[in-house]
């Protein structure tokens, strides 16, 4: 607890002086009161639960008949590529392709599927195709960047050998004309 040193005020006759009050207070209960708020508080608040992220997975492909009937025009598909890039493409009524290659900046991703949404509307669906050489980080971005925009049709499959020879097709453009 806390204690007084009281001196006895004066020196050796003549005037006396005023008592010169030293304190010292112990901090020993105060630092137990501490921890034991520490330890209430971490026993008593739950954690975080861990959120997922829902990605539609294909169906089987043993039954056709089973399967959704979606619209290609409804579709993009993302290519994610080494080098932070982007290689993205829709379907066209005569069922050619348009290649385009982008980045996760402002102008880049975002801009493409915020446009693909407006057109579209609700009914967007997404493809997600990684590849071996893009990065873990890139995958969570294009997650974020959907889940920003409110794009809630996704689903992630692995990139089709026809993938990547567009995105080999896409590179050796790209290099030639630099």
């Amino acid at each position: 607890m806390a204690e007084i040193n009281t001196g006895d005020g004066g020196g050796k006759g003549g005037k006396k002086r005023s008592k010169k009050v030293s304190t010292k207070v112990d901090m020993t209960p105060m630092v137990d009161l501490a921890f034991l708020l520490i330890t209430f508080f971490m026993l008593a608040t739950t954690l975080t639960k861990q959120q997922k992220f829902d990605f539609g997975v294909p169906p089987d492909l043993k039954d056709l008949t089973k399967q959704p009937e979606l619209k290609a025009s409804h579709a993009i598909t993302l290519i994610l590529g080494g080098d932070d890039i982007v290689y993205w493409y829709t379907m066209n009524q005569d069922g050619t392709t348009d290649f385009h290659q982008t980045d996760f900046s402002e102008d880049g991703i975002r801009a493409v599927l915020l446009e693909k949404r407006n057109k579209v509307g609700k009914d967007l669906n997404v493809i997600i195709k990684p590849m071996k050489e893009s990065k873990y980080k890139n995958l969570i971005d294009v997650i974020d960047e959907l889940a920003i925009l409110g794009i809630g049709k996704k689903a992630m499959v692995d990139a089709s050998p026809e993938d990547i020879r567009l995105v080999q097709a896409e590179k050796a453009a790209s290099q030639s004309s630099l």
